[in-house]
This record gives structure tokens, sequence and C-alpha cells, in this order.
């Protein structure tokens, strides 16, 4: 029975409380109600509720409880999606971090910027009025456009909410205007309106001079972002002749002509082959003049000293002679080396002589003593190309381990090692006038920068083991090719102007058609190359080539151009 006495105590108070709401209903709706914000507890209006029973009351005591949290969830979702609409955020409550508040009224500064930039004119008076609560001019378009916003921080501000949320927010020192004690927060500083947070009012206000400053410097700061800067034009090839087949030196070597050099005086020039002679010509008539004996071995460089009447050559055969071109004797030999000697250069200023072989060295010696100054040692294969010159680094090296050296002489130690190279770099040559070089191998040719040997460009294309490696100064770079392939390139822009295939004499087989080694002489003006079908070519530009019957057709692979 006693259920039935709690059913039907429940059920009169019930009808008590649908009759005392009645009544409750019909004497508010004349007076305004209440607004409910955080934990502002709902009125009731009703007198009826104190002769209920105990249970009675608190039923009723949960239902304004359930009441007053759905008015105000209800209440906290409208600020939180008028937050969305105007900063894209929510809006943080007044019980938020500081921090959290401080980018809430950034990001209302950016976003009435944003919004309202077309409004330039009356943004400053609209916006003071917008916060501080008075009336909005109706013209303005910030009315028109934020009606909702504006009622909506009205009502913030009624309920306090928001005088305590700028007093929670940390201020930072400023620049001081009117008085010594006036502090400033800045909103936001790069638009029209520069928002600031006075220290001592806790009120949100609008400076115009600050903002006028800053809105110059975002100006002038927006209109150098903005300026369309002129691409830069690359670079454009200079014109050059073609060069053609001028004589062929033929019934002087035996063998593959493996080197080649040109006198200082640049009467005659000197070559090195595969039959163990080295033999002297004529460079105006290409006659032979002297044939040198004394290498057991190939031939394999050729030095003519500037300072000295010295002939130097190297071979497989381990030696390194020294020729005294007035009695056309050997003078000294240089022993020290345990395999084929492969390069060598001469160094211009001192009397340095440098040789590279296989067995994966360098060697300085003194000139005049036949002595062995220093080893240079680092490479792990044959030292196959080597340059010398006054400037530091004063001696380069290339090798079959796919590296270039640039070495300290004073100290004989490496400076800088390239690593770009993918397969064995078997040629170098030097600008005559730019402080640069380029080393060859079968993957491409590379410009480098002295003295840190930085990379400047590739000059891609000859797509064959890369023998000889030769520049004048007009900046025309020339490689042979093992293949017989003569590639002429402009060295400025790496733009290939010319390629020239040899054709073997007849009696050889295709397979000799091979470029071993080349030079311009003093000139630039003449290139004599050596060939593996015992022949020696010599080349010239063309005199009636003009830049209408041979034009530049400069097409550069930009995007396609690698790092390396």
């Amino acid at each position: 029975m006693a259920p039935r006495r709690r059913r039907s105590t429940s059920t009169k108070a019930g009808d008590s409380k649908d009759s005392s709401s009645s009544s409750t209903q019909q004497t508010t709706t004349s007076s305004p109600s209440k607004r409910i914000r955080g934990s502002d507890a709902p009125t009731t209006g009703s007198s009826s509720s104190s002769s209920s029973s105990s249970s009675t009351s608190h039923t009723k005591s949960d239902d304004s409880l359930v009441v007053e949290e759905l008015c105000s969830r209800q209440l906290v979702c409208t600020s939180e999606i008028f937050a969305s609409n105007l900063t894209a955020a929510p809006l943080p409550r007044v019980d938020a971090d500081p921090a959290m508040q401080a980018a809430m009224l950034r990001r209302l500064a950016v976003k009435l910027h944003q919004e309202y930039a077309d409004v330039q004119a009356d943004l400053t008076q609209s916006y003071e009025q917008l916060v501080s609560g008075g009336p909005v001019p109706a013209s303005s378009k910030v009315a028109r456009r934020s009606a909702a916003a504006a009622a909506s921080v009205e009502e913030v501000r009624d309920e306090g909410s928001f005088d305590r949320l700028l007093s929670a927010v940390p201020a930072r020192a400023a620049p001081q205007e009117g008085g010594s004690g006036s502090q400033a927060l800045t909103l936001y500083s790069g638009g029209v309106a520069a928002a600031s947070l006075a220290g001592g009012g806790g009120r949100l206000q609008l400076s115009a001079a600050s903002a006028a400053a800053a809105g110059a410097d975002s100006a002038a700061r927006l209109s150098q972002s903005l300026i369309v800067r002129a691409r830069q034009a690359l670079p454009q090839p200079q014109w050059h002749a073609p060069w053609k087949l001028m004589r062929v030196i033929t019934g002087g070597h035996q063998g593959w002509v493996r080197s080649v050099a040109v006198s200082p005086d640049n009467e005659w020039f000197v070559t090195g082959s595969l039959d163990r002679t080295i033999k002297i010509w004529d460079l105006a008539s290409g006659k032979l003049r002297l044939t040198l004996t004394g290498h057991i071995s190939a031939v394999r460089s050729l030095c003519v000293s500037e300072r000295h009447p010295y002939l130097f050559s190297a071979g497989e055969d381990k030696q390194v002679r020294c020729w005294d071109l007035e009695t056309n004797k050997t003078i000294r030999s240089y022993h020290g080396h345990l395999s084929g000697v492969y390069s060598m250069a001469l160094h211009p200023s001192i009397d340095v002589l440098i040789t590279g072989g296989r067995d994966s060295v360098a060697r300085v010696w003194d000139m005049r003593t036949k002595a062995q100054a220093m080893v240079l040692s680092g490479h792990r294969n044959t030292v196959a190309s080597l340059l010398a010159q006054s400037p530091d680094p004063q001696v380069i090296s290339g090798s079959m381990d796919k590296t270039v050296r640039l070495w300290d002489l004073r100290n004989a130690k490496t400076d800088v090692t390239l690593t770009h190279h993918k397969k064995s770099v078997r040629a170098m040559a030097l600008h005559p006038t730019k402080f640069t070089f380029a080393s060859a191998s079968a993957d491409s040719i590379k410009q480098w920068e002295l003295p840190n040997g930085n990379f400047l460009q590739n000059l891609a294309g000859h797509h064959t083991i890369i023998n000889s490696l030769s520049t004048n100064r007009e900046g025309v770079c020339v490689s042979g090719g093992d293949d017989g392939s003569m590639y002429l390139w402009d060295w400025d822009t790496g733009y290939n102007f010319q390629k020239i295939q040899t054709r073997v004499q007849p009696g050889s087989m295709e397979s000799e058609a091979g470029i071993f080694c080349s030079t311009f002489d003093r000139t630039g003006y003449r290139l004599i190359v050596g060939e593996a079908d015992k022949t020696i070519k010599v080349y010239k530009p063309d005199d009636e080539a003009t830049p209408e019957s041979h034009p530049v057709d400069y097409r550069p692979s930009v995007l396609k151009r690698s790092r390396y």
C-alpha cells in the first residue's frame, strides 16, 4: 500500500504544481524576465510552493536546477556561436587562462581589420562605440555588417564579464604618450586601427596616432611584398664561330697520340705517343722537326717550361724525364713512382714539378735537384689529371676514384675534396683569365669556382668517356670523347654550340675514332688534337661564319638542371 500512497502524493503535488505554475505565469507575464549568465540562479516567481510537502519541494528544486542549467548552456552556446562568427574561435570564459584571453583579443582585432578594411574612414568611431556599448551610426558599414556582433558585445558588457575579461589580461609596457603612468597592451598593430588596452581603466581603446603610424608601417611592408619583381634574365651565350678542320698530320706516330703540348713562343708543339717516341712539330707548317727517344713505354704526359728551355715527359714506364731543348738530351730523371705516370703539371712561378700516376699519389719534385719534396696522398685510385697555378689552391688533382682534390701545397694536405662526380675524372682544365676550372668525367662536365671549389654549373650532354678538356681566352671549351666526338661549349653559359665527329683515316678501324688529348695554342685560335688513328688534327675557327649564318639556338633546360 506504500507505493500507492506515494503515487497519490506525487499526483497531488503535480496538480498543485500545475495550478501554481498557471497562476505564476499570469503574474509574471508583464514583468521582464531576468537574464541568466554563468552561475546566476533563475527565479520561479511561485508563492504556493510553501504549502507543498517535503518531497514536493525536493522535486521542484531539482526542476529549477535543470531549467537553470539549460538556460545557462543556451546562453553559453549563443555566446560561442557569436565568437566563432566574429573571431573564428570560441570566446574564452571569464575564468579562462589569461593567455587565452589575450589571444582572443588579438584574434578579435585581426578579424575586425580583415572584415572591415574597406571602411577605414568610420572604423575607429564605430569600433569605439561598439565596444563601449554606445549607438553605432546607421550609415556605417560596420553597423550593417555586425548588428548581431554589437548586440552580443553589449550583452556581454551588461553582464560585466567583458570588463573582468579585460582586467584579467596582463598589460605590456608601451611608449608613454599622455602621462607617466599609462601603459598599453598592443592587440593588433598591423592594421588601420591599432587596438590598445589601457592599464589604468581596463577598457579597450583606440589610439589614432599609433594606428596611423602602424598602418603606414604595415602598408610599407605590404607594398614591398606585393611588388612584382622582374624575372632575372638568363645570361645569353657569346656567339662563337664554328670550328673546322684545318690540317691532318699523318705518317708521324705509329701508335695512339696520348699527349700534346705547345711551346711558350707558339712556334712548335710536341706530341707523345704509344710508340714510345716524342715528336716536335712546326706549328705553322705541320712539318716534323725532331724525334726524341728514351722511354720504354707509352708517353702519357708532356709539359714545356716557360721559365727554362726544358721539356718534361712522363710515361707508363714509371719514368719522369727532363729534356734539355738546346742539346736534345735527357739531363735529369725523377725516380719515385711505383707505377705508370699518367699526369703532370708545372708550377708557373716556382721550380716545382707535380706528377701523378697509378700509385694513387701526386708527387712534388724539386726541378733542379731531382729530390722529391713531398707526397700528396689521399686519392684511392689513379691520379689521371693535374693542374697547377700560382694562387691557392696551387695544386688540383683529379682521380679515377671520382673525386677532385684542392691541395694546400705549403702544408701538403687537402683543403677541399669534391665528390660530385659519379665516374672517373680523367681530364681537367683551368680558365686562362677567370678563377674557375672544369673537370670532366663520363657523367658530365662540371665547373667550379676557386679557391673554395664552389659548384657553378653542369655542361651536360657529352655522354661518353671524356679524355681531354681544353679552353681558351675567348671562352671556348672543348671536350674530346673516347668515341671520336668533340663538343664545343660556351664557358659562361654551358651552351653547346657545336658538335664534331672525327673521321678515321683510310685503313683504320671505326673503333679507332677516339680523341685522347687536345690543347689550344698560345693565341687560342688553333686547336691541336691527338687521336687514336695515329693522326694529329688541327682545327681553326671558320672565318666566313657570321651570327646570321650560324645563329645561337640557346634553349636552357633550367628546370631539368640538377644540383650537382
